[in-house]
Parts: structure tokens; C-alpha cells; sequence
């Protein structure tokens, strides 16, 4: 059974899990926008806004509202986790390794692990807003989490900056 991609079969999927599974008790269950906590800038690195859903009792992933303001970006930056970012209002374009994507509201943007991405706001005049998830806690959980910023830079000025070099143990969080 596929669990993603062409051949995944939701029926399949929820065919296969077990009858063992209890309901949750963790609460709260809903945090409303109001008590989202805006990370500090300075850990932020890059002209975004990113507000975390942090009293949500996840334990494997993490999930932000991220504001881009007008004709900004993100910085350029890699992760070991993964991530899908929801568009939900403005219009824009990534640049995840050597691929160039467009997307607007309603889109949704897949970051693979270990791959340089950069997010840009196209508009002048809106901000992009997104709901970004990302896998980074169940990593952490893992004791295998990792994440790098190269800044406001190309791709190519990231690879050169740094290397796959597996003892590097600079930028993380």
C-alpha cells in the first residue's frame, strides 16, 4: 500500500488501521488566531512573520501562520523535516532546489526534506499568507533535527556556502 503520491488509495490507507486506536485526550483542541504566539524576530531570520500554534498538544508536527509582507521573501534555508505550506491569501513564487514554482491562494507547496527553498511574496501591495505544518517535532523527538539558513540568497549562493558535510553543526534550532 502506498502511503503518498499516484498510488495512494484512501480506502486503502484507512482499511489498514487498526480498530485499536482510542480517542485522544490531549486538550486544548482549538486555539484561536488570537493566541497564536509570534516568534520572536530575531529567531526568525528572514522578513517573514511567523506566529505558532504552541499550545496545541501535537506531539509530531508544528504548525505556524506565516506573513510574508510585500514584494519579501523568506530567507533561503533547508531542514531535515518536512514541510507543505497552505496558501491562503496572495500569490507568489518558490525556489526549492532547481525548480521554479508558482502558486496563489489555495495552492499547496511541498518542501522535501534536506532542499534549499527560498518562498517570495509577488504582490507590491499584499501579503501572502500561509499555514505552514511541518514535521519538525517528531524529528526532534528523533533526536535528528536539523535546519540551516543561508539568508536572503540564491540557491547556488547557499550550496556554496555550505556543504553536505554531515559534522557541520552551525544554524541549527
Amino acid at each position: 500500500m502506498a502511503l503518498a503520491g499516484a498510488c495512494f488509495n484512501l480506502a486503502d490507507f484507512l482499511g489498514a488501521l487498526s480498530a485499536t486506536v482510542r480517542p485522544g485526550t490531549a486538550r486544548p483542541v482549538v486555539v484561536h488566531a488570537a493566541e497564536l504566539e509570534t516568534l520572536p524576530s530575531g529567531q526568525v531570520h528572514n522578513p517573514t512573520t511567523l506566529a505558532i500554534a504552541g499550545r496545541l498538544p501535537t506531539v509530531t508536527f508544528e504548525l505556524f501562520r506565516q506573513t510574508i509582507p510585500p514584494g519579501q521573501s523568506s530567507d533561503m534555508q533547508r531542514h531535515y523535516h518536512e514541510t507543505v505550506h497552505y496558501v491562503i491569501s496572495g500569490h507568489g513564487h518558490s525556489d526549492i532546489e532547481d525548480d521554479t514554482e508558482a502558486w496563489a491562494a489555495g495552492d499547496f507547496i511541498y518542501t522535501p526534506p534536506w532542499t534549499w527553498h527560498r518562498h517570495y511574496n509577488d504582490s507590491a501591495a499584499d501579503s501572502v499568507e500561509f499555514l505552514t505544518i511541518e514535521n519538525s517535532r517528531l524529528l526532534q523527538a528523533l533526536g535528528v533535527s536539523r535546519r540551516q539558513s543561508a539568508g536572503l540568497c540564491t540557491v547556488a549562493e547557499a550550496r556554496a556556502r555550505f556543504t553536505d558535510d554531515q559534522s557541520y553543526t552551525g544554524d541549527q534550532s
